[in-house]
This record gives C-alpha cells, structure tokens and sequence, in this order.
C-alpha cells in the first residue's frame, strides 16, 4: 500500500474514532469550517498564492481536547514553495508547474523563466490529527499548562506540489495566564517533518507568545506572534504576527477573522481568513 493511502486510511481511522466518542455525555462535538488565503514570494521572483478551505471535527471531554482538520487546498507560483514549509530544493520531475502533466491540477497552467517554473494545482491537503491535555490548570489563578501532540499526515500530492507526501510529528507545551479582561499566551514546539526522496528537511524548533483581550461575553481580540526554523539549508525560518477577532453570536456558533503579517521568506508576505465553530 502506497503511503498516501495508508495516511488518508489513518486519517479516516481518527475520524471514526472521535464520531464513536461524541456519544459521551460530559463531551462537547464542535464542528467548523473556514477559508485562508496567503500570499508572498518567499525569496523567488514568482509571488505564490495558497488558498485552503478547512473543515474541522472536535471533541472535547475532561481534560482531553480531540482535534481533525481535513483540508481542501489550491496553489499557484513556483514549484519549490511547498505550503506548510515555504521555499525549497524540490527536485521532484512531476512538480507544479514542471510540464509533465501531474503538476498541473484540473485547471492549471505553467509557464517558464529563467530562474523559476511556475504552475497551479488543487486537490486534498494535508489531514492533521491532534490531541490536547491540560495538565495543569488552576481555575482560581486562571493559569493553566497544555501539552499537544499533532500528527500531520502527508495526503497531499507531492507530485502536484500540494505538500511533502510525508508525514511529520509534532509536540508542543502552551501556557496561558489571566489578568482580568486580558489573557497571556505562549509556548514552544518541537516538530519531525518528514523528507522525501525529493525534498530533504529538519527537524525545527517553535515558539509563539501572544495576548487576548475579552471586550465583553460576546467578543474577544487578540494577537500572536509565531517563529520557527528553517526547515533546511536552502529554505528561511518563519517569522508572522497575526491578529484576530472573535466572536460569539449564538450559545452554539463562534466565529472569528484574522490577518497575518510575514517578515520573513519563509513566511507569506501576508494572508487573511475566516472560521465559524458549531458546538454541540
């Protein structure tokens, strides 16, 4: 079996495994979709537009925090930026863009400079799966401690330089404290991203710190700043400030916009979105 089909069978397997526990009574089901659009060079002379629309199944019990993201995704610029990684050395002959057919999407074009091949493409992105547990909270302090695990499957196809075809690994541990109306944020990761035959990655460090501010029962705003490593010797490290607003405007639905900033060329020059939660 292929290992993108073993992923999506794995993904799949996730899926099933948070709908059987939804009938829990202590449990909460969220269920959300979105849309996010970034757009940057990334150190090329091609701009690179990335367009993903996510739809997301959650499961929240006790400590626990169930989380499935399946992702529907179009790309166009060069076929060395990789979303979720930014620029590399990709050296796979069927790449976006390349000419051979495969990296051309349902809808695609091509066309040919003399330092970059450029293309477009869509298709299923990448599946993630991940789990939160709360360690550590104290309600009375309103201080808490969250640690992460995230898997994310390589289901996009690499051929249409949609994603690596790899899976990679993710531990993270976040805190967060309370001062009234305002909540601080932060925390440190720790990612394995999965090489291919045609693109070669390290394993990278992250960290984000960031602050909330609730304007009252309804509305929330708030900014973070995300960094990582270069995922390798030919790519950049990210660096990105995103500010957002959320909004809850039924006791079920929540939703939320958001603007992204890069400064570096790993990182989009810039991007904006949109989510809406249902929970029940």
């Amino acid at each position: 079996m292929k290992l993108k089909n073993a992923s999506t069978l794995a993904a799949l397997g996730v899926l099933g495994l948070m709908a059987q526990a939804a009938h829990a009574d202590d449990s909460t089901v969220k269920v959300g979709a979105g849309v996010d659009y970034t757009s940057g060079k990334y150190g090329t002379s091609e701009t690179t537009d990335i367009t993903q629309v996510p739809v997301s199944l959650g499961y929240d019990t006790g400590d626990w925090s169930l989380k499935l993201v399946v992702p529907y995704i179009r790309v166009s610029g060069p076929a060395d930026v990789i979303p979720g990684v930014g620029p590399v050395n990709n050296g796979n002959p069927n790449g976006r863009g390349k000419g051979h057919g495969k990296g051309q999407g349902s809808a695609g074009s091509t066309s040919t400079t003399a330092d970059t091949t450029t293309g477009s493409a869509s298709g299923l992105g990448d599946v993630i799966a991940s789990a939160t547990y709360s360690a550590y909270h104290n309600d009375a302090n309103n201080f808490g401690i969250d640690l992460t695990g995230k898997v994310k499957f390589g289901t996009a196809d690499e051929d249409k330089g949609l994603g690596t075809g790899k899976n990679d690994y993710t531990f993270a541990v976040d805190m967060y404290k309370g001062f009234g109306q305002w909540t601080l944020f932060g925390g440190v990761s720790y990612t394995s991203l999965g090489s291919s035959q045609y693109i070669k990655l390290d394993d990278v460090f992250g960290a984000n710190v960031g602050a909330s501010y609730k304007l009252d029962s309804q509305s929330t705003i708030g900014a973070y700043y995300d960094y990582r490593e270069k995922a390798s010797s030919t790519s950049f490290s990210r660096s990105e400030l995103t500010g957002y607003y959320s909004y809850k405007f039924a006791s079920q639905w929540k939703a939320q916009v958001y603007a992204t900033k890069g400064f570096t060329d790993g990182s989009p020059d810039w991007g904006v979105g949109a989510s809406v939660v249902y929970s029940f």
